[in-house]
Formats: structure tokens, sequence, C-alpha cells
């Protein structure tokens, strides 16, 4: 089974209410190995990123409606300043949480190349189950 990985450096903003929006760079990577995740890394000036893993379905749905609950929601709207469909990241652990927006049209783009590598519906087949039991089992 060939292995596709897609990657994109988008620009973010991270909103923190009654304070300036924070621009920073977030590199957003999707394996075929892994069908059903987009990793997200956010550079925010530490010497490593602060990663998140979700599911691509997650970020496809909340391009167009509210989407997710717990730790992570995805939704769109009007970006301030006339800046056009952002699409809005809000993540929350128990360190915090964080609310991020980027432009709706760059996710959009990342998107349609993972769907391209892995049309929706097709995920399973390309999940190596005797590998992942056997990586289940060796940490047992």
């Amino acid at each position: 089974m060939n292995s596709s990985t897609i990657s994109a450096e988008l620009g973010f903003r991270l909103v923190v209410p009654q304070q300036t929006i924070t621009p920073l760079v977030a590199s957003l990577y999707y394996s075929s190995d892994d069908p059903y995740a987009v990793r997200i890394a956010f550079h925010v000036g530490l010497d490593e990123p602060v990663e998140w893993i979700f599911a691509r379905d997650l970020l496809s749905v909340g391009a167009t409606s509210r989407e997710g609950q717990g730790d992570v929601s995805v939704w769109p709207s009007e970006g301030a300043s006339g800046a056009g469909q952002v699409l809005n990241i809000e993540l929350s652990s128990p360190f915090g949480q964080a609310h991020f927006e980027t432009a709706t049209d760059d996710v959009a783009d990342f998107l349609a190349r993972t769907y391209e590598a892995v049309p929706a519906g097709s995920e399973a087949s390309h999940v190596d189950v005797g590998a992942e039991l056997s990586d289940l089992l060796r940490q047992a």
C-alpha cells in the first residue's frame, strides 16, 4: 500500500479576548497511514510546536456548520474587518483554552488534497488492521 502525505503551512490568528489578535504559523499534516486524522502543529515561539490531532471529518464539516464537542470545536464565520470567511478552531485542555482563526479557503484547499489522496469513505482500506493490533499488543 502506497503512503501519501499532505502538508500545508497556513497563517492562523490566535484570538485573545480584550487583546490584539496574534498571528502565527501552523503546519497541517495528513497521512494516508492514519487516514481519519489531521495533525495541526501550532508554532507559538516554543522550542517545539504545540500539536493537536483530530478527525479530518471534523475540519470538513466544521467548514460549513458548527461541529465538535469536548476538546475541539470548529465553525465558520465572517472574518473581522472584511477578511472574508474564516474557520474558527477552539481547543480546550485542562491547561486552558485557545481560539484560532484561519482562512476557510486555505483549509478547503488542504482538505481537497487529502480527499484526492484518500477519498471519503475509503479510509478503512488504508488502515493496516494487523499492524495496528500488533502495536496495541506490544504496548499492553
